[in-house]
C-alpha cells in the first residue's frame, strides 16, 4: 500500500531535508523512524525539499510498504521514534497513482519577518530580521512584476539543479501585524510589528525566495525604488540581486493538491504563525 504523510519540523538543527551521508536531515531522521515503526527500510519521496534551517509545517511525502496500519497509527507510532522537533501530522492511505511531487499542483511557502530594534530571542532562528522600518506600498508594489510567469535566473543560486528558470508565481501576499506604521518606539527607533510574506507558484527554485526577500528588504527600507524588482527580473542575472537573505524566518507551508486526492489542506501548525 501507499501511505502518504503530513510532516512539520523545525529546521534550524537539520542540515536540510534531503538525506546526506551524514545523516542529521529531516528526510534520515523521518525514514529512520518510520523503518523502526514498521520494521522495515522506508524511502520517502517529499512534495518540495528544503534548504539548512528552513522550517516545514505540512511537507507531504508518499512511501510503499507490506505493512497494514490504520493512518492514525502510523502518525503515533512514528512519532514516538521522531526528536521533538519533527513530528508527523496526519497520514493517509493514497491511490498507487499518487506521488506526493508529481502530483502538486502547486507550493506554497511563508516568510517571518521581526522589525525590531532589538533582535529577536523566544522566537531566535524562527523569524528573519530587520531594525528599520520597512514601507508596505512600495513592498507591495514591487512584487507587481514577479507575478505570472517569468524567467526567475536573478533569484537562482548557482547550485539549483532545476531544469529551467522559468516559473509562475500565482500568489504574493504581504501583512503586517504590530502598532500602526511610522509609530515612534521613542529612543529605540522604529516600533517592533511583525510581516508576513505568502508566496505560491507551480514551483520554486533554489533559494528563489530568499533572493526575492532581499530585494523586497531593500525595496522596503528606501535603497531602491519599487520599479527595480522588474529590472532585477529583466536582468536574469543573479548579480543584478540583493544578497541572499537569512533562512531563519521561511517556512514551507506546502502543496497544492487537488481536491479527488482528499488530502488535507491545513494543519494545527499554521495557526501559530504571526
Amino acid at each position: 500500500m501507499r501511505v502518504a504523510l503530513g510532516v512539520s519540523y523545525n529546521g534550524q538543527a537539520y542540515s536540510g531535508w534531503q538525506s546526506q551521508p551524514g545523516g542529521n536531515t529531516v528526510q534520515d531522521h523521518l525514514e529512520a523512524a518510520l523503518g523502526r515503526f514498521a520494521t522495515h527500510k522506508v524511502s520517502t519521496i517529499c512534495a518540495g525539499r528544503t534548504d539548512a534551517g528552513v522550517h516545514g509545517l505540512m511537507q507531504v511525502v508518499h512511501f510503499d510498504t507490506e505493512l497494514q496500519r490504520a493512518p492514525f497509527s502510523w502518525v503515533r507510532g512514528t512519532n514516538t521514534f521522531l526528536p521533538p522537533d519533527i513530528a508527523v501530522q496526519w497520514a493517509q492511505s493514497v491511490p498507487d497513482a499518487f506521488h506526493s511531487r508529481a502530483c502538486a499542483v502547486a507550493r506554497r511557502y511563508a516568510y517571518v519577518l521581526l522589525q525590531s530594534p532589538v533582535r529577536p530571542s523566544v522566537d531566535a532562528r524562527r523569524v528573519g530580521w530587520v531594525f528599520h522600518e520597512l514601507d508596505e506600498g512600495a513592498m507591495t508594489a514591487a512584487v507587481q512584476h514577479l507575478l505570472g510567469e517569468h524567467d526567475f535566473s536573478s533569484f537562482r543560486a548557482s547550485a539549483c539543479q532545476a531544469k529551467s528558470p522559468i516559473k509562475t508565481l500565482h500568489r504574493i501576499s504581504i501583512t503586517r501585524r504590530g502598532p500602526p506604521a511610522g509609530e515612534s518606539a521613542g529612543n529605540h527607533g522604529c516600533a517592533p510589528a511583525y510581516w508576513r510574506f505568502e508566496f505560491e507558484g507551480n514551483a520554486f527554485l533554489h533559494h528563489m525566495i530568499r533572493n526575492i526577500m532581499g530585494c523586497l528588504v531593500a525595496i522596503g527600507q528606501g535603497l531602491h525604488p519599487p520599479a527595480w524588482m522588474r529590472e532585477v527580473r529583466d536582468a536574469r542575472s543573479r548579480d543584478a540581486a540583493a544578497p541572499t537573505f537569512s533562512p531563519d524566518g521561511l517556512y514551507f507551508l506546502g502543496p497544492v493538491y487537488a481536491p479527488e486526492w482528499g488530502l488535507p489542506t491545513r494543519t494545527a501548525a499554521y495557526d501559530w504563525l504571526p
